[in-house]
């Protein structure tokens, strides 16, 4: 299912002085820091398409790496004793790993209360590191993420709500005495036709660790895609940043493509990375054409490897959420191997009241800014949160899958001052919660001066209620949507839940597995494959793919030889 990548090839002298530095032992990038916007060099190789596949991108993603520092990171645990040695001097990548959420007793702590997430970067992310030959560190799997990368099939809105919500109940495919409680929200989709007029500014990384096929070749092939669908009353600017940060384009009409693709192709990379200076700059460029009533975004194309100027994490993330009460939004769009600072592009784009993809390929690079151009850019939907209160009499125990870094204080709920995700047009975002009905064994010992659930006054036919509140995009106090969930008689899952599930599972398994118990990859596989359904554009037969290769690269354990078929019927 795979499409062919298009990348630039690097310049004669450019590889040569790289290849020496690299026998050196030096990891200083070659190129001079003012080599950011730049025509070739007279008599250099003239720069030409070419039309490879992604494996031989892949192969080639381990040769030259040309950041200019190290920086820390929780380091890849071994693949396999068969791994090839290079695979395991991985270790600038950044990620930040979270603890699972905990298992919460229903009468002791009743109601989940968190945050919308539309990201999908981290699913794009594991994809790389398995195509690579690698399984992916713990930090890079974020559960949500995974299983908010694929389509289902959700009810739309029937009243004058941005999204409409839809529940299911099954039993859970790795616990018998469990069940899968799915919340799904969908919001209506848009044309790009009927988007609001849109300000964009392209901010892009051309420092010395762009300097690479997956890097600033991409990123080129990438915006071009997205300056294909722009109209005349769109305006774009161009901002980079290496050493220190310029403005190559002026807000520019949509109708004048070529102009704008011409600024583009003309990038070179090369320097240290000012990557705080770069992103105040192009906040100058989008309040200076800012749109009222608009669209107002940043897309950052980078690997995050900051090392100039501003670099601390905290810092950098509360300029984002300063700039965010202008009204201008930021999108982060990754890039590169070896150095990638994935922590602080999620983080970034969170705080900036974007969203945040991880570009692996031109494939991904059409479905983020070419499919899903309008969930990209337009937001129809914003500090959105959701809020489950589990009964008492039907549930006993629950934890909520996923969500870590998005988890909320009850009383924020009603907050309108907190901060919550944002979700686009045509966006959907799923949640799933394993359950423990009431007489079931569940994971915690019972309380022997526990109170119990007679004592609670309720209607017993509800498993839970759910609570969505949000904000309109231009503001105002916020609204709440309540919808009771009912238990009442389980049928066999749809394929969307089932799907949900196996992506739900394989996340739990890149991590410890601490609760899928004898569920093997094998089984998350069987139970994927099953599920596909009407696979339109094959994203969940890649999946499986991914399951099937993760489990050349894990070293069996016996908790993972015995397959589990009869729960997967």
């Amino acid at each position: 299912m795979s499409l062919p990548l298009h990348f630039l090839r690097p310049t004669a002298q450019g590889f040569t002085v790289g290849l020496l530095l690299a026998l050196a032992g030096c990891g200083v990038s070659s190129k001079p820091e003012s080599a950011s916007v730049s025509p070739p060099a007279q008599g250099a190789l003239k720069t030409e398409a070419l039309v490879h596949s992604e494996e031989a991108v892949l192969a080639d993603a381990t040769m030259a790496k040309r950041s200019t520092r190290p920086a820390p990171m929780a380091g890849y645990a071994p693949m396999s004793e068969s791994a090839p040695a290079g695979y395991r001097d991985e270790q600038r990548e950044q990620y930040h790993a979270l603890a699972d959420n905990p298992i919460h007793s229903v009468t002791e702590s009743p109601v989940s209360t968190f945050s919308a997430d539309v990201d999908t970067g981290a699913y794009a992310n594991v994809r790389r590191l398995l195509n690579q030959g690698r399984l992916p560190p713990e930090g890079a799997v974020r559960l949500e993420e995974m299983v908010n990368y694929f389509p289902y099939d959700y009810a739309l809105p029937t009243d004058d709500s941005p999204f409409g919500v839809t529940t299911e109940l099954a039993p859970s495919p790795w616990n018998p005495h469990t069940r899968l409680l799915r919340i799904g929200i969908k919001a209506s989709d848009r044309a790009v036709a009927e988007l609001a007029p849109a300000n964009l500014v392209f901010l892009v990384d051309v420092s010395g660790s762009m300097d690479r096929r997956e890097g600033l070749p991409l990123v080129k092939s990438t915006l071009k895609l997205l300056v294909d669908q722009l109209r005349e009353q769109d305006r774009v600017s161009l901002v980079v940043y290496a050493g220190d940060s310029r403005v190559v384009l002026e807000p520019t009409s949509g109708r004048e493509k070529a102009k704008i693709r011409t600024a583009i192709e003309q990038l070179t990379a090369g320097g240290s990375t000012a990557g705080a200076s770069g992103i105040e700059l192009a906040y100058q460029m989008a309040q200076q054409a800012f749109t009222p009533k608009g669209i107002n975004r940043i897309l950052l194309a980078t690997d995050g490897d900051f090392n100039v100027g501003i670099s601390d994490f905290d810092s950098l993330k509360q300029m984002a959420v300063d700039k965010r009460k202008t009204g201008v939004s930021l999108t982060t769009l990754g890039f590169g191997v070896d150095n990638y600072n994935e922590h602080l592009m999620e983080q970034l784009a969170d705080a900036g009241d974007g969203n945040y993809a991880y570009i692996d390929n031109l494939r991904e690079a059409r479905k983020v800014l070419v499919d899903q151009l309008g969930s990209t850019l337009a937001v129809v939907a914003k500090n959105v949160k959701l809020q489950v209160e589990f009964n008492p009499a039907q549930v006993s125990e629950y934890r909520l899958l996923g969500y870590e870094n998005r988890a909320l204080k009850r009383e924020d709920f009603s907050n309108d001052k907190v901060d919550a995700g944002e979700i686009g047009a045509g966006h959907t975002v799923t949640a799933l919660y394993e359950i423990v009905p009431k007489g079931e064994k569940g994971w915690l010992e019972p309380l022997r001066y526990g109170k119990s659930a007679t004592d609670v006054s309720v209607n017993t036919e509800e498993l839970a209620m759910l609570r969505v509140r949000y904000q309109l995009p231009e503001g105002g106090n916020s609204r709440l949507i309540e919808r009771p969930i009912v238990g009442g008689s389980e049928t066999k899952a749809s394929d969307d839940l089932r799907f949900a599930a196996a992506v739900a599972a394989f996340s739990q398994q890149l991590k410890d597995g601490r609760y899928t118990g004898d569920f093997s990859l094998k089984d998350t596989e069987a139970l994927a494959r099953g599920a596909r359904g009407d696979d339109r554009f094959g994203l969940r037969a890649e999946f499986v793919q991914l399951v099937a290769l993760a489990q050349s690269l894990r070293i069996p354990t016996a908790s993972h030889q015995q397959s589990n078929d009869q729960r997967i019927e």
